[in-house]
This record gives structure tokens, sequence and C-alpha cells, in this order.
């Protein structure tokens, strides 16, 4: 694992930090990939939910304009967008302070998202010439709503934690810790259930595989055990099997 990311693990729950504190986590190629490997080896590794967040007081300042110039950056940059959206786990951002640019759409390829005081976010690419690709603002779009994702793509506005809290934005107020315990709580949920849910709402499935893996879901032994666990009074015990 290179030093630009940390990745630890507390039971079923991972935690990805971003550790460029003197960069203010600016997304260079080699985080790109760090992310998407170290989240992708996470699923692979049987965690129920994944937390990612940022050294120190911002949680990405963005793309690194000593690299985002170039097709390798935009390749290393949409594919660990792209990846991170696809997998079957829930991820989590911890978004501890300014998510800008880059760094917003990290926010967004998370499933939910749980803002400090300080957090703010932006998407400046018409005060910089950029574009972003139409993922990120479908999904901006579908989140947020169009008046909010038109406020950030077509007037570079930027939202603080009240203002993402209330519009959708982030889905609750709290640190780290906050965050964690979200994931934990997530991770006792059922996986098959959750990867179905996530591929749906993300729309990265063609209608046959939804509706094997509906049927799936329905003849699991998950399905199974939830019944089991309500007549015997108890809390499920899940296997995503």
């Amino acid at each position: 694992m290179p030093d630009c990311l940390i990745a630890t693990r507390t039971g079923d729950v991972a935690l990805l930090t971003l550790n460029r504190p003197e960069r203010r986590n600016a997304l260079n190629i080699e985080l790109c990939d760090a992310i998407r490997e170290a989240a992708a080896d996470a699923a692979d590794a049987g965690v129920r939910a994944i937390v990612v967040t940022g050294e120190g007081s911002s949680f990405c300042s963005g793309a690194d304009l000593s690299e985002v110039y170039g097709q390798a950056f935009i390749d290393a940059l949409y594919g660990m967008l792209h990846g991170l959206a696809q997998l079957p786990v829930p991820l989590i951002a911890a978004v501890n302070g300014p998510a800008i640019g880059g760094g917003a759409q990290l926010a967004i390829a998370c499933d939910l998202r749980v803002a400090s005081a300080a957090a703010q976010f932006a998407v400046p690419t018409p005060r910089n010439a950029l574009a972003t690709d139409a993922w990120t603002i479908r999904t901006l779009a579908d989140i947020a709503g169009h008046g909010v994702a038109r406020r950030l793509l077509l007037a570079a506005e930027t939202f603080d934690a009240e203002a993402a809290l209330a519009a959708g934005l982030a889905d609750r107020q709290g640190d780290l810790a906050s965050a964690l315990a979200w994931a934990a709580e997530i991770a006792t949920f059922a996986p098959l259930t959750l990867a179905y849910n996530k591929r749906v709402l993300n729309g990265w499935a063609e209608p046959d595989e939804l509706d094997q893996r509906y049927a799936e879901i329905w003849a699991s032994r998950d399905a199974k055990e939830a019944a089991a666990a309500w007549t015997e009074k108890r809390l499920p015990r899940f296997s995503g099997r």
C-alpha cells in the first residue's frame, strides 16, 4: 500500500484514509489507483462496509493540478470513481473538511455522506475550464436534485455542511466516529440485499441480471435466517449466501 493511503479494518468495516495532508489530500494517479485497489481488495476480503475520509483538515481538495492535464489522470480518476460506485459493498464518505472538485466526486461516488461542521462541497469546473463526466452530473442530480446540481455545476457555488444537509447532498452531520458507527450498523445488514439495492440505485446492471439477483435474495440462506431469527426473537446473523 503506498503512503498516500492508509487502509485499516475493524471487524467488518474497512477505513480508507487519504494521506496527502501536505497537498490537502489532492488526487493524483497514485492515490486514485490506491483508493480503487484498496476498496476492491477490502470487498474481496469480505468487509461489509467501507468508510473513506481524509487525513488532516481536508477530505479531498480535488485533482492535483500538477497531474490533472492528461489522459492518464482522467483514466485513473474515473476508473476509481466508477469502480467505487460498482462495488457491492456500501461506502460512507466521512467528509471531514472541504470536498472540492474531484473530492466532491469521490464523496458522491460513495453511497452515503457524513459531513463534519467543517465540510464543504464544490465542483468549480466552470472556473478552471475543466469538465466532469456525465456520470458525475447525473449522480449529483440524482442525489441532491437538479436545482442543487445546477448551482454547483453552472453557478460554481460552494455548499457548507448545513446547506449540504438541507439539500440532501450530505445524509448526516457528524465526525469520523459517527461514520464508523453507522458503517458498523450497516455491516450487520444482509449483504446480498445491500448489493442488489446499490446496483439498482446506481444503474449499473441490466434488467435480466437484476431479475436473477432479486430471485436469489428471496431464495437465499439469509432470507431463511431472517425468518428464523424473527421466530426465535433474536438478531439475525447474515452470511451473504
